[in-house]
């Protein structure tokens, strides 16, 4: 309850301290009229965050004073089109400062435009015989990323907890051999700097939507971020989560829904497919699914992966392992190759039928 009150004290403080607007510019507005507008805006001691679309430019301002904003009578500027306060509470990730989807180049693939970015590999890394051999399957399969955590929170503590620093650079072996970019958990602050050394993209965790300490130093990284939905967050909670990473500056975000917490008991959690709507409608950012955690039980995973596609998603998580009745940790939850390879060709089959792509995706008949 204390780590809620805190985030909702976060929260208001944002709102109430924080002016969100957005100038847009007219069609074909020249240089130095959106730099004489950055110009005045941040006179006024205004943060400014530029998006630049092929046709229109669009500029934020955040923090300032609002009364002195709207003395500027900025619509009457050279090439300026309208002037709007952004209404929501969280402004570098909403739609209305940034228009167009954001998209993420994550090695040879992206995430968040048309095509379909698929990551899959085993909940941990065991070892490095196995996860080699775990890599090289999703490579065939058609995997655009390899994931398998180094540092494992678990609710017991005498869980299997990950093979730390020595499970990234077997993750980084795994690279080498296979191409394929490395997504990996964070779970300290302490550790961001060796994560970042050796991944591709820095997850964080459900557990720790709301460790702000972490967001902010995952924010100055400079690595993409995977940011997946806290098991009883609000949207609007995971998008503030978001706001913390983008406000120091590192726009590279993905957020992830990975389930919540309901009375349903039948599943390890409830996939809450509606966020993947309600989330690409409200933020510009990338959204993907991991059914592996939502669900919890291998039986699921392939057909909710299939509704996650159906629903907009831009990417599907997934864990997978050759052997997944041995796996050390998630075994429950964690499918095979024979349903790997199914879950490919159909969910490409799907992104087809919705005008979309799974690059370079294996179509393994089984």
């Amino acid at each position: 309850m204390e780590a809620v009150f805190l985030f909702l004290q976060e929260i208001r403080a944002f709102t109430e301290g924080e002016l969100g607007m957005i100038i847009i510019m007219q069609k074909g507005a020249e240089q130095h009229q959106i730099d004489e507008v950055v110009k005045r805006v941040k006179s006024l001691g205004f943060g400014v965050h530029l998006s630049q679309g092929v046709e229109r430019t669009i500029i934020g301002c955040i923090g300032g004073d609002r009364e002195a904003l709207c003395s500027l009578n900025l619509e009457a500027m050279e090439g300026v089109e309208k002037v709007t306060p952004i209404s929501k509470p969280y402004k570098l990730v909403s739609r209305e400062f940034h228009p167009q989807d954001t998209v993420i180049r994550i090695g040879e693939h992206t995430v968040g435009g048309g095509d379909l970015w698929v990551v899959g590999g085993p909940c941990s890394v065991e070892g490095r015989e196995l996860l080699l051999e775990a890599a090289h399957m999703v490579k065939e399969l058609g995997v655009h990323a390899l994931r398998a955590g180094a540092f494992k929170p678990r609710t017991s503590p005498y869980s299997f907890q990950g093979m730390g620093v020595e499970g990234l650079k077997i993750l980084a072996e795994a690279r080498e051999e296979t191409g394929l970019p490395v997504v990996n958990e964070v779970m300290d602050t302490r550790d961001v700097p060796v994560v970042a050394e050796y991944a591709d993209v820095l997850q964080i965790g459900t557990r720790n939507m709301q460790n702000f300490s972490l967001l902010k130093e995952v924010g100055r990284c400079g690595k993409p971020v995977l940011l997946k939905r806290g098991m009883s967050a609000t949207i609007e909670e995971w998008l503030m989560a978001a706001e913390y990473i983008m406000s120091e500056g590192n726009h590279q975000v993905i957020l992830c829904e990975r389930g919540i917490r309901t009375f349903e008991t039948a599943t390890r959690n409830t996939l809450d497919l509606s966020a993947v709507v309600v989330a690409k409608s409200l933020t510009h950012l990338p959204v993907v699914v991991d059914p592996s955690h939502g669900v919890g039980k291998r039986a699921f995973v392939v057909a909710m992966a299939r509704a996650a596609v159906a629903a907009g998603a831009d990417g599907i998580l997934v864990e997978v392992h050759p052997r997944p009745d041995e796996a050390k940790s998630d075994s429950a939850q964690t499918i095979g190759p024979v349903a790997m390879s199914r879950m490919m060709a159909e969910i490409t089959a799907i992104a087809g039928v919705l005008g979309r792509r799974v690059p370079q995706a294996a179509h393994v008949h089984v």
